[in-house]
């Protein structure tokens, strides 16, 4: 899509928090009723989408989907970004909770229904914010992510896990609660595979209700196919149905 359309598609905001200037964009589902709080999922993009240009982060993975294939139901997207260099933990975690609230606030997002979901260096961002507020979300998608460092990138890890000594176990432990649906390519060489084999198997042996996908011809850029899968979003659509 033209990317002056792509960009009209997704609402442009700034929030002032903490004398930070905030900005993201929205997407809410054209049939959903304007004056009605609809169910969020909160996405949290990769490494090559960082900047400051509001707008790289709707252009890979989720936001392509919702313009190509929507889901039939109600639904606020919300696209935190992040500045180059940066990842989701410590500041920017806290960021992307407060654009998450200011988003429910302004595009009529149910605060009680809200899910999570990543890609890559967003999918690590998945468990580091479920890990820092694990009540705050109904269910995790995090796609070709991870919870240790991966060899290229030694800074790359769960923050809130760095004194853990079985990381995988800790977090299922933590999360055991949370719906989780994980999918990696089995020939990813960027994230290693193993990563989301481990915490898959983690979160069973923990009795989480998880669900685990392993495309084995895919790399690392796993995510169209992920959020094409219309099974993921018969998921999502029921784990966010129940209003509380």
């Amino acid at each position: 899509m033209h990317g002056s359309l792509c960009d009209a598609a997704f609402v442009a905001h700034d929030h002032g928090a903490g004398g930070t200037r905030l900005r993201y964009r929205t997407w809410r589902s054209p049939q959903a009723d304007a004056h009605a709080k609809v169910p969020v999922l909160l996405f949290l993009h990769g490494s090559g989408e960082r900047g400051d240009d509001n707008r790289a982060q709707t252009r890979v993975g989720l936001g392509p989907t919702l313009l190509r294939d929507p889901p039939p139901w109600p639904l606020l997207a919300v696209f935190p970004q992040l500045p180059e260099g940066a990842r989701w933990s410590g500041t920017y975690a806290h960021d992307a909770i407060a654009i998450l609230e200011d988003a429910c606030m302004r595009a009529g997002g149910d605060r009680a229904r809200v899910a999570l979901t990543g890609l890559s260096r967003g999918g690590y961002g998945v468990w580091e914010l479920a890990l820092r507020w694990p009540r705050r979300f109904r269910a995790l998608a995090p796609v070709c992510g991870g919870i240790t460092a991966p060899p290229h990138d030694a800074a790359l890890h769960i923050a809130v896990l760095a004194d853990a000594a079985d990381p995988f176990a800790t977090a299922a432990a933590r999360l055991a609660h949370l719906p989780c649906w994980l999918v990696h390519g089995a020939r990813d060489a960027v994230v290693p595979v193993e990563q989301s084999r481990r915490m898959a198997a983690a979160l069973q042996a923990a009795g989480a209700p998880v669900h685990y996908c392993e495309l084995p011809k895919a790399q690392h850029n796993v995510w169209n196919a992920a959020y094409a899968d219309p099974t993921l979003w018969r998921w999502l659509a029921r784990t966010l149905d129940e209003e509380t």
